[in-house]
């Protein structure tokens, strides 16, 4: 088995798009009105609208912007250089300027238009950079 992407719903896909291509600087491919993806090599960030749903007849058992406790993660070379980068453009969003983890990250973490908790991370600690591959 392979997590191969991960799918936020929403009743507002352009603003997601124009968040998360703020927040990445990658461009999203926007397949119709109603669904969009942000790929990168090991996996993807799907936005489907509220409309999507009835595709799979769950239109009134899923709703937008509910999301308390799910983090969508992205590895990045340099925290720092990312955080000076969108601080002024996450300012509104922002949960927590970049900071060391336990586990050896330091991480950023911000919430995206939806609510939906977003953490940009570099690994710091040699344990960590090893867990990724990194030397």
């Amino acid at each position: 088995m392979n997590l191969l992407s991960t799918r936020i719903i929403t009743a507002n896909v352009e603003a997601l798009i124009d968040f998360y291509q703020n927040v990445t600087a990658m461009p999203l491919i926007q397949w119709t009105p109603d669904f969009a993806e942000l790929r990168t090599a090991n996996a993807t960030l799907a936005i489907g609208s509220t409309r999507t749903l009835q595709f799979f007849g769950a239109d009134n058992r899923i709703q937008a912007a509910q999301n308390k406790s799910v983090i969508i993660e992205f590895l990045v070379t340099d925290v720092d250089k990312e955080y000076e980068r969108l601080k002024d453009f996450l300012e509104s969003y922002l949960i927590q300027k970049p900071s060391l983890m336990p586990w050896g990250n330091k991480s950023l973490l911000f919430r995206d238009p939806d609510g939906n908790l977003v953490n940009l991370f570099t690994p710091v600690s040699e344990e960590a950079k090893k867990r990724f591959g990194i030397n």
